[in-house]
């Protein structure tokens, strides 16, 4: 059983308030600007997504979830009845319309970033992280769901070593890099917010180690490929 922290013990105080001023710090160099989570389908972007808004007391948005409001059905069924292209038009313009609200965190489906007018407007308008994971990591994930249309194929591993090829290279150039493997969820958002106090204080704009934390994201959301 895991102990429970002592609001009376000195240390236990002191991490706490460490935790706050990073918060604070994060929140103030943001000036109102989103974080946008970018990754593979399976990295945790929306588990960690709503748990980061909450520490940092932004709102949490879905874009997948936004999508399927506009347009009045899931994504496999977007994909199914008009195809991938019209699903990445849907996806661009809604993330536009989105990137306009201010103090928000934002979880994009896998295949938003490879975008390259969403990239120049994320990076415009907001900071980007990158949560990166490992392929069984990954496949360990999304197999507990069926709502991945790019998987739905005799061959699911494969696919997803041919979007971590394609991908990988371009995830990387958002603003903050942050390893997602299993564990604890506050982890990774402990190694988000570091990071991201890190970069926004100009030490992490390089993406170098400082900038790649472990943690975990561990996925409850529907990452679109």
């Amino acid at each position: 059983m895991r102990a429970r922290k002592d609001p009376a013990n000195p240390a236990d105080s002191e991490s706490a308030q460490c935790r706050a001023h990073a918060e604070g710090r994060v929140r103030q160099a943001l000036a109102g600007r989103p974080i946008v989570l970018v990754g593979l389908m399976g990295a945790g972007k929306s588990t960690v997504g709503r748990r980061l808004a909450a520490r940092l007391g932004m709102v949490f948005r879905d874009a997948d979830n936004e999508i399927e409001a506009a347009a009045g059905m899931s994504i496999p069924d977007i994909f199914a009845v008009y195809g991938e292209a019209h699903f990445r038009d849907g996806e661009r313009r809604v993330i536009e319309r989105l990137l306009h609200e201010e103090r928000m965190v934002l979880a994009t489906g896998g295949g938003a970033y490879m975008d390259e007018t969403t990239r120049a407007r994320i990076r415009a308008h907001a900071v980007s992280v990158w949560l990166r994971a490992d392929l069984d990591t990954l496949m360990r994930r999304v197999r507990k769901r069926s709502n991945r249309p790019l998987l739905q194929n005799a061959d699911p591993e494969g696919v997803m070593r041919r979007l971590m090829d394609a991908r990988y290279p371009v995830y990387a150039e958002a603003d903050v890099v942050v390893e997602s493997r299993e564990g604890p969820h506050e982890k990774v958002v402990e190694a988000i917010i570091a990071a991201l106090d890190a970069h926004l204080a100009g030490s992490g704009a390089d993406h170098g180690d400082e900038g790649h934390r472990s943690g975990d994201g561990q996925d409850d959301g529907h990452d679109d490929g």
